[in-house]
């Protein structure tokens, strides 16, 4: 059974957190599922990061964010302790950044990085 506690590791920004409101409403996002953010190996720089909406499953922490349920993968806390997640929908870019203070390097799109 996932364990929810009250502090997440991690933030979203106010837009990023009107975003995944949004996407949830226009996508019928079901209830029992959670916004998940993680870290995958892969990428140019040798770690990129997870988001999309998911099942907690028995190895992850469940956060409350203003409603927005936010499921990690324990093992996943050290790489993006302290990390926030934003939302840029601007005439060059659309789309949620991250700007993780764990990273050592990060490469040019600013979705993978090196710990």
């Amino acid at each position: 059974m996932a364990t929810t506690t009250l502090a997440p590791p991690i933030g979203l920004t106010s837009r990023a957190l009107v975003e995944v409101k949004n996407i949830i409403q226009e996508k019928s996002v079901p209830a029992d599922y959670g916004l998940r953010i993680g870290v995958q190996g892969g990428g140019c720089s040798g770690m990129s990061y997870l988001l999309g909406f998911d099942k907690a499953k028995e190895q992850d922490e469940v956060y409350d964010l203003d409603g927005v349920q936010l499921i990690m993968d324990k093992k996943h806390a050290m790489y993006v302790l302290g990390m926030e997640v934003d939302f840029q929908d601007g005439l060059n870019a659309r789309g949620f950044t991250f700007n993780n203070p764990q990273a050592k390097s990060t490469c040019g799109c600013g979705s993978s990085f090196s710990a």
